[in-house]
């Protein structure tokens, strides 16, 4: 309901209008990168549980009964046939090609340090592909940017990037995931832009979990073992990423420029470390807080 107040609040005096639209600019980034990074942590929480895509259907089939709840709550209409097809392709993408790439990357053994590395390349690889996809030109001030921030992840995660355990296709199962994230988050700024966040979001989560309910009846079996520790990282899972942190993506792609909304996924591993911090009791060195305040800069200079 917040997210809902946020985008549409209308006041008629330009000068509050302008404050809050500010205050959107900062506040929306802040919050994905809290709430998407924490899944990395949430993700390894709750996979000694079950397997990667019993996890996985179960949370795209509840995160879509949510928002169809809101959906009828907020007499928010289906979009058109066209507008469902690529609205599903777009999740299909975004949510389900990513997330089954680094829950299996990391079940088969992959450090999610490790995985984060891989998908904090997806700025470059957004900025590359966005010229051909959407026209979109990268100044040199934010290709600087970008590869500033690349080093910046790179000293966050040195100490805990553990290659001994990453075979072959544990790394090319993330980067499956990542060009499914990169990919989807172009299509999702072409073809969907102007989606509403709940009818879109309901559309997404189902379609991705019908994905993954196929592949866990083809290739795998449905294996959850009901502790509080799973139900906690399920319903986090569900309702903190699939909704809240992908809602805030959806509407930083609609106001902004495709690379530059990439360029925050530079801050996800920094949001990874700091979960880990207060959940799991890892600590920082000097050189991951000097990593975190280059990742910082690198994101100024890609948004500038």
């Amino acid at each position: 309901m917040l997210l809902y107040f946020l985008t549409s609040v209308n006041i008629i005096n330009g000068e509050k209008i302008i404050m809050i639209e500010k205050i959107k600019h900062l506040v929306f980034p802040f919050l994905f990168v809290a709430l998407y990074g924490s899944g990395f942590v949430g993700a390894k929480y709750g996979l000694p549980y079950s397997t990667p895509l019993s996890f996985l259907t179960l949370r795209f089939f509840l995160a879509g009964l949510i928002l169809l709840f809101i959906m009828k709550y907020m007499k928010v209409n289906l979009p058109s046939i066209k507008d469902i097809f690529h609205i599903s392709i777009a999740g299909i993408l975004t949510v389900a090609v990513f997330s089954i790439g680094i829950f299996i990357s990391i079940d088969m053994g992959l450090s999610p340090a490790l995985s984060a590395m891989i998908i904090a390349l997806q700025p470059i690889l957004v900025a590359v592909l966005a010229k051909s996809f959407l026209s979109e030109d990268t100044g040199i001030i934010q290709a600087f940017g970008l590869l500033v921030g690349l080093v910046g992840v790179m000293l966050v995660l040195v100490n805990n990037m553990d290659i001994t355990t990453a075979g072959l296709y544990s790394i090319a199962l993330s980067v499956f995931g990542l060009l499914g994230l990169s990919l989807g988050n172009l299509y999702q700024k072409k073809f969907c832009e102007n989606m509403n966040i709940f009818s879109g979001g309901a559309i997404q989560s189902i379609a991705s979990g019908f994905v993954c309910l196929i592949l866990m009846l083809m290739f795998d079996s449905y294996e959850v073992v009901w502790t509080s520790e799973f139900i906690y990282a399920l319903l986090f899972m569900t309702i903190g990423v699939s909704i809240g942190a992908l809602s805030l993506l959806y509407i930083m792609i609609r106001r902004a420029e495709v690379s530059k909304v990439a360029s925050i996924f530079y801050l996800i591993p920094v949001s990874a470390a700091i979960s880990g911090y207060f959940i799991y009791g890892e600590t920082f060195e000097l050189i991951t807080i000097l990593g975190i305040a280059i990742v910082a800069l690198g994101v100024y200079l890609s948004n500038y």
